[in-house]
């Protein structure tokens, strides 16, 4: 995992910093994990516009990802490690020694010919998927269910991971990649390291283009915009402005939106850092 600069030959490339892509080992991926994927240009199916500044971008097949895990006690060899359009994490070929492929997570450090395994007789090493309850207190873990057999929810994302802080009874304590520590049951299923591509929040696109590939159209500051369009549009010249606010005028600095009856408010000890 590295990250590549760009000699400055064209205005694009001047600011330019992109993935080196060296980890990767293969181009096409693998057919039988491949499906369709419809963009939605951020139109309901009435084709009104419900999310804006989407839209256009490069065509995308979705991989599909294993994020249950739940092929207990078959090795697995890591076949190759891939690019995946539809995330920032690199995704890994499984090949399972009953014979069936499958795609998961990528966690910093995997390598081709490495063999994985899920399940209670798993060693905690990287790669290997285990219970809550049979991890080592203080390991590095992503790709972590929140509940038991639902697949895996948190620390997903490029270079994202949580730490097994403490077990008590039925629960475990983990550090959640906010800072927020919460607890979660022991029969959950976790992955021992943290997700690949961690140096993707350095990158820089360069130019406005490489945005437009990604299928994000250009953003209008609200304080640009006609008191019609938004609450912060409107007045002479710069005076607009005023609270910062949605434009459905829900505040957006301050302003508390989590439900006071969510059902996982009971399992946060800590909240995430401000």
């Amino acid at each position: 995992m590295g990250l590549r600069k760009f000699k400055p030959v064209t205005p694009g490339t001047r600011f330019r910093v992109g993935a080196s892509f060296t980890e990767i080992t293969a181009t096409k991926p693998e057919k039988s994990l491949v499906v369709s994927s419809k963009k939605s240009g951020g139109r309901n199916n009435t084709g009104k516009m419900t999310m804006r500044y989407m839209g256009g971008g490069h065509k995308k097949s979705y991989r599909l990802i294993d994020f249950k895990r739940e092929k207990f006690d078959i090795p697995a060899t890591v076949a190759t490690v891939e690019y995946d359009p539809n995330r920032t994490a690199r995704i890994a070929l499984l090949h399972y020694a009953d014979g069936e492929k499958r795609y998961i997570i990528a966690p910093e450090g995997l390598q081709v010919g490495q063999k994985v395994v899920s399940g209670d007789t798993a060693t905690p090493e990287v790669g290997n998927t285990l219970k809550l309850s049979n991890i080592p207190l203080g390991s590095i873990i992503h790709n972590v269910e929140i509940n038991p057999g639902r697949g895996a929810q948190l620390a997903r994302s490029a270079g994202a991971y949580a730490q097994l802080a403490a077990r008590d009874g039925k629960y475990a304590t983990l550090k959640m990649p906010s800072g927020e520590v919460r607890s979660i049951l022991v029969t959950c299923l976790a992955t021992i390291g943290a997700v690949s591509n961690s140096d993707h929040a350095n990158e820089v696109l360069g130019k406005a283009g490489r945005k437009r590939w990604l299928g994000r159209r250009p953003r209008t500051r609200p304080v640009a915009m006609n008191p019609v369009d938004h609450p912060m549009g409107g007045g002479e010249g710069r005076s607009s402005g005023g609270q910062p606010r949605s434009r459905n005028g829900v505040y957006s600095k301050g302003f508390k939106t989590r439900s006071l009856k969510k059902y996982s408010n009971r399992f946060i000890i800590e909240k995430r850092k401000k």
